[in-house]
């Protein structure tokens, strides 16, 4: 029996070389009148030597493709962590921009509320003193008022100025001249 040449691509594998050396000597003569089969002890060797000699080759083939498989689920799993955690990053920070934009319309509307009632405090303030200043006003006008017309009352009443009259109020009746009531009134 030979066995199939070596090429790379066309070497049967280690396992297919057992199971070839397993079938002779399943498939092997029995010795007349003995239990025992006759096999050609050279052939099984070879077999299982090159068995034997592919074996490390696919023991390191699968080594290989493990350790490949392993490398590969690790690269995954460090990509699955970094995309996992980026995207804890991303939402904490879109929940904290949203409590930010929260408290940012807190802190507006509270502001805005406090300039609402400063408006209207000094509104008052300033309609109040208005107020105030213009009843001043109001009082000073009637005042005058009373007094403006107390003295066109006092015209009115008053008949027109007789010699003796004339001489009360200091006036010459002759030129209608006043007379000096005071000394600084003559210059």
């Amino acid at each position: 029996m030979t066995i199939l040449p070596e090429t790379p691509h066309d070497q049967p594998e280690a396992e297919a070389l057992v199971r070839r050396a397993l079938d002779l000597v399943a498939n092997a003569k029995s010795v007349p009148l003995s239990s025992s089969v006759m096999i050609t002890r050279e052939e099984v060797v070879e077999l299982l030597e090159e068995a034997l000699n592919r074996l490390p080759n696919e023991l390191r083939d699968a080594r290989w493709l493990l350790k490949e498989r392993e490398e590969f689920l690790a690269k995954a799993h460090a990509e699955a962590d970094e995309i996992i955690s980026a995207a804890r990053e991303r939402v904490e920070a879109m929940v904290q921009r949203t409590e930010i934009v929260r408290q940012a319309k807190r802190t507006a509307r509270r502001t805005i509320d406090e300039a609402q009632d400063e408006s209207r405090r000094l509104r008052h303030e300033a309609e109040d003193y208005c107020d105030h200043k213009l009843a001043g006003f109001e009082i000073v006008l009637e005042r005058t008022i009373k007094t403006v017309q107390s003295g066109r009352e006092r015209l009115r009443v008053t008949p027109l100025a007789t010699a003796e009259h004339a001489a009360i109020a200091g006036v010459d009746p002759d030129s209608g001249e006043h007379e000096a009531f005071f000394d600084q009134d003559t210059t």
